[in-house]
């Protein structure tokens, strides 16, 4: 129970209970002006019961208003799974249109190094020719030069010192 529940507990008890202790007084009958007549009757009753009818009135309009508000909590509720479920679906239309841009993204990539990479093993290939041309080029230069130096030692005559003496 409630602090409020609680504090109209106790108003309602101690009402009841001066209504107890003082019954006699309540039930004496007295003359009760209605604003066009007199009537005799017990005015601490009436009292009491126009007491007991604007209670049970709050009652009704308590639970009145609690049952709206269950109600419109029940509606805000439902309204609100709906918003989340439209949420979510717009967020995993989202997720697949962004992994849709990234796969794309990943092919150009892939696309974009596979020509460089052609490009590249093209370049390669034609400095590979490149220098195999200028070995053999190379190579055939030196070997030419070679033949040259042979062919002048060749032509040229042994001359011999004669201080040195080849027998002995």
């Amino acid at each position: 129970m409630g602090v409020r529940s609680a504090f109209l507990f106790v108003i309602v008890l101690l009402i009841a209970a001066l209504a107890a202790l003082n019954w006699g007084t309540l039930a004496a009958p007295t003359d009760v002006w209605l604003g066009f007549m007199t009537v005799s009757a017990p005015l601490g009753l009436i009292m009491l019961g126009l007491t007991v009818v604007l209670a049970a009135f709050f009652l009704v309009y308590v639970l009145y208003l609690h049952s709206s508000v269950l109600l419109d909590t029940k509606r805000h509720t439902k309204e609100m799974q709906v918003q989340r479920d439209l949420a979510d679906k717009a967020e995993a239309s989202r997720f697949t249109e962004l992994r849709n841009f990234l796969e794309a993204q990943e092919n150009k990539h892939m696309a974009h190094n596979a020509d460089r990479h052609a490009a590249l093993v093209a370049r390669i290939d034609q400095l590979e020719t490149a220098v195999r041309v200028r070995s053999e080029q190379t190579d055939n230069t030196l070997a030419a030069h070679i033949g040259q130096l042979e062919d002048r030692i060749e032509r040229r005559p042994v001359v011999v010192p004669a201080d040195i003496n080849p027998q002995g």
